[in-house]
């Protein structure tokens, strides 16, 4: 939509720990950009932000966020920014951004004003009758989820505008295109390393392969949290890889790039050995990445992504995730490496970011003033 002065509509995007093209807020916000026609973005981050990749057009950077002060200095923004009159998108929502944004309206927030997309939701049952209430003062809030069962929680507890989005991301080609066939070259644990996305289970592996001398090549992304840090479990984990003599073994643990993380995918098996309990309703974008580079996905049963891998045939799905059955899996994959890259590239055609992005870009192009 075009404003009469000639201008694209303007959103306030809100991405307080975005500081680097390193981690999921910056590509997520690339991928919705390129997904976005008409939208016009102001994108409010960490104050010390470093992201020279950042999209030019229609988008700019407002450098606000201090680490220690990030939620008071959120609340006075969205206070600041819902008096403006212009709508407000939280592409990484939890909790603390309904409530802040519930007390800074101090009343009910006009329709097409506050756009909130949740990756995760678990709460006990405080939690659900809180959100009950929440729901019953703010009717107008427009929720996106990345999991039925997360559109399915947020629907029970009372919003009556919530939608499924895919979390999909751009992943090195502007338009999302998958890529083409090409040959294999090596195993890839991809993203943050964080004890929930398996990363003990990873290093076991490469253990396990170091052991028997083996000659599988394996790439590991040990990228920390925004912030560069580890949970004390990742920690121990990853000092015990750094110290394990194993030849194949790439161990990334700089910051790669946006372009230099879609080229980690092509060629790869892609292990994602998650705690199931974690990720049974919240979804992996690096399940996606995979998919559109043609990447088999090796996960556990009981996970979002093994649901896509079911779906798809895109992988495969194991009942545990040790070091034997990893192993075995990847040889596996290995060995149907055509058959199963087949699969993932026809598997990303279902989840092209201008497909997966059109609820909630449909519905900023029609909010707001």
């Amino acid at each position: 939509m075009i404003l009469s002065d000639g201008s694209a509509r303007l959103v306030e995007v809100v991405e307080p720990t975005l500081s680097s093209e390193a981690g999921h807020c910056f590509a997520l916000f690339r991928s919705l950009h390129s997904a976005s026609g008409e939208l016009s973005f102001r994108l409010w981050v960490d104050r010390g932000a470093r992201v020279p990749a950042m999209p030019r057009e229609r988008v700019s950077l407002e450098r606000h966020f201090d680490r220690l002060w990030r939620k008071p200095q959120a609340w006075w923004l969205y206070r600041r920014l819902l008096r403006a009159g212009r709508p407000i998108l939280v592409p990484t929502a939890g909790w603390f951004d309904l409530r802040a944004l519930d007390l800074a309206a101090g009343g009910p927030i006009p329709p097409g004003r506050a756009f909130l997309y949740f990756h995760k939701w678990r709460a006990g049952a405080e939690r659900a009758l809180a959100l009950a209430g929440l729901a019953r003062r703010q009717p107008h809030l427009e929720l996106f989820g990345t999991s039925p069962e997360i559109v399915g929680r947020l629907r029970e507890a009372g919003f009556a505008h919530v939608d499924l989005v895919t979390p999909v991301l751009a992943a090195g080609s502007p338009g999302g295109a998958a890529a083409g066939r090409v040959p294999f070259r090596h195993l890839l644990s991809a993203g943050a390393a964080r004890a929930d996305k398996g990363f003990g289970r990873i290093v076991d592996l490469v253990a396990r392969l170091a052991e028997q001398g083996a000659d599988l090549p394996i790439l590991v992304q040990a990228s920390g949290d925004h912030y560069g840090r580890f949970d004390e479990r990742t920690a121990a984990d990853l000092a015990r890889l750094r110290n394990f003599s194993y030849a194949p073994l790439v161990l990334r643990e700089d910051t790669i790039d946006a372009a230099g993380y879609a080229a980690l995918f092509p060629g790869a098996v892609c292990l994602q050995p998650y705690e199931a309990a974690e990720y049974a309703d919240k979804m992996s974008s690096i399940t996606f990445d995979a998919l559109r580079a043609g990447a088999p996905v090796i996960t556990v049963e009981g996970t979002s992504m093994a649901r896509i891998v079911h779906e798809t045939g895109a992988g495969m799905v194991l009942e545990r995730a040790d070091a034997a059955e990893l192993e075995r899996a990847a040889r596996a994959a290995i060995r149907y490496y055509d058959r199963l890259q087949e699969k993932a590239l026809a598997a990303a055609e279902r989840y092209r970011p201008q497909s997966s992005w059109a609820p909630l870009v449909a519905r900023l192009l029609a909010g707001g003033t």
